[in-house]
């Protein structure tokens, strides 16, 4: 936090008298990124009703997997930009709006295609052939010049990993008896390093890309998977851990490969870790339980406005539903990621 307050201070004045620091922003992946594109789509994946978003502006539901801001919403403050990149599906993502971006990820998607299939989500492939649409509707408002310009200056955020592990590996017995974690990662990271390929080839040069959180302590997955236990599991946090390490070594190799190429792994692992085994010290009064509900295993459609023992202040919870962290911790993790891809925007 020390080395955020000085970059903090450098920016803001840059920010307030110009332009955003990028042209444009672009977001794939999963929950902890959809901004409302599931609202779209024929899936049980959903977050578009209280008491999701009471917390954002209007106090009104759209479809992000929070009691507010997302991460990425912060990111797009923290960069400059007045409006966040619109969900690409919704109705908001047309004409001028397109210029500074667009949001083209679906919860329950992931790096393995199989993973949205099993939810009606968008795959990651699906959302890759969605920017391809777009970057044709950004030829036709902006010009080819203009708009090879903004795709080549624009940051592309990629969230993915954690629905493919919490919500179909260790659940689907096809996948844990096939494979080990160490192999599955390794699926996966081959369809990360095809993905962040595509995305190279359409003109993309600033990639930030997050690592897996802990995994094991995610409210439900300690319920699920804790044996009564309180704590974060071990063995979930170590598969993260070991996808980690091998996500910033396959990027360290496609940033060999891929000329100019900026690719830069974003760490939301430690400072999440750091959260909910130090809550206090960050003004946390509860990182077992999430807001949403009993707060040990509620997320997306048992998340409503029924669910007994909901929270009044969401701010003192490290996480809001089982699985996704608060608008507080969201802030805390966008300050840490706004520090580690500072050379994606300088």
């Amino acid at each position: 936090m020390a080395i955020l307050i000085p970059l903090l201070s450098l920016l803001l004045p840059i920010i307030a008298n110009s332009q955003p620091l990028v042209p444009a922003m672009f977001i794939f992946g999963d929950s902890v990124v959809d901004a409302g594109n599931n609202n779209h789509i024929y899936t049980l994946i959903k977050s578009n009703f209280p008491p999701y978003g009471r917390d954002f502006v209007n106090h009104r539901p759209t479809g992000r997997f929070c009691n507010g801001k997302l991460a990425a919403d912060f990111t797009a403050e923290n960069l400059g930009f007045t409006t966040y990149p619109p969900p690409y599906l919704s109705k908001n993502a047309r004409g001028k709006k397109l210029l500074t971006g667009a949001n083209f990820a679906s919860a329950a998607s992931g790096y393995y295609d199989t993973t949205a299939k099993l939810y009606h989500a968008i795959s990651l492939s699906q959302q890759v052939e969605n920017y391809k649409e777009y970057q044709n509707k950004l030829v036709e408002i902006a010009g080819k010049s203009n708009a090879s310009e903004i795709i080549s200056g624009a940051l592309y955020l990629v969230s993915g990993g954690s629905s493919d592990f919490v919500q179909n590996y260790y659940i689907n017995p096809l996948l844990y008896k096939a494979f080990t974690p160490d192999q599955f990662s390794d699926v996966l990271l081959q369809s990360y390093e095809n993905f962040v390929q595509d995305l190279y080839m359409l003109g993309a040069r600033k990639i930030g890309v997050t690592t897996l959180p802990p995994l094991g302590c995610l409210p439900a997955a300690i319920t699920i998977f804790g044996a009564d236990s309180n704590l974060c599991v071990t063995r979930l946090n170590n598969d993260a851990v070991s996808f980690n390490n091998k996500l910033n070594a396959t990027s360290q190799g496609l940033t060999k490969r891929l000329r100019g190429l900026n690719l830069v792994v974003l760490d939301i692992y430690q400072p999440l870790y750091n959260l909910v085994v130090n809550p206090s010290d960050n003004g946390f009064v509860e990182a077992r339980k999430a807001c949403c509900g009993t707060g040990l295993l509620e997320t997306s459609i048992l998340c409503n406005h029924k669910s007994v023992g909901t929270c009044a202040n969401a701010s003192q919870y490290v996480f809001w539903d089982g699985f996704h962290p608060s608008e507080a911790a969201n802030k805390i993790l966008s300050d840490d990621l706004l520090t580690a891809g500072i050379s994606l925007v300088f």
